[in-house]
């Protein structure tokens, strides 16, 4: 059984057949990443080819994303023009995870949107997934934690190590674990 309230949440229960299709896809995407992992930096046009039929999504020919990387399905991540991932990235997309234009992201960042019940009686057959969105032109420094059901604002930065746990607003540098604003970040004209 797979629930969707209105915030976007997912629950799905395990030994349903959304349990299943959910594991069927975590193997379709290991199958994926295995082969994209074995990749390099040279093999950008492959990369792209990988990630696009791991996310069902064409990605631009802009899109960088330096291997290895993981994920547990690649069918919710959304991806804008001119993104970069760097190398051993984790996103964990079954909430669904948008990613804007022009957004970076370093790495060892992982963005996570599922999780489990607190109650140890639930914590084995329940998995719940909540939405990520990261808007366009933010930057996610490395070693980042991205927590389900937060927006990333536009322009925004978070720095290395910060594990966000709740809406961070646009134009703003973000930092700390739980993450917090630092300060606003002051945006020059286009020269």
């Amino acid at each position: 059984m797979e629930t969707t309230n209105h915030e976007g949440v997912k629950v799905i229960h395990r030994q349903t057949p959304a349990s299943a299709e959910m594991v069927s896809n975590t193997r379709r995407a290991m199958k994926l990443t295995a082969s994209m992992n074995r990749l390099t930096f040279d093999d950008a046009d492959q990369v792209r080819l990988l990630f696009s039929e791991l996310t069902g999504q064409q990605v631009d020919d802009r899109f960088i994303l330096i291997p290895p990387f993981y994920t547990a399905g690649g069918k919710e991540i959304r991806v804008g023009r001119n993104v970069f991932i760097n190398q051993n990235c984790t996103f964990y997309d079954l909430g669904g995870l948008e990613i804007g234009n022009d957004v970076m992201i370093g790495p060892n960042v992982s963005i996570i949107t599922t999780g489990h019940p607190l109650d140890p009686v639930q914590r084995r057959a329940v998995t719940i997934g909540k939405p990520i969105r990261i808007e366009k032109n933010v930057w996610i420094a490395a070693g980042v934690t991205i927590i389900g059901g937060v927006t990333i604002g536009e322009n925004s930065v978070v720095a290395a190590g910060a594990v966000v746990t709740k809406d961070v607003p646009p134009n703003v540098l973000a930092g700390g674990n739980p993450a917090r604003i630092i300060r606003a970040i002051e945006t020059q004209p286009a020269v």
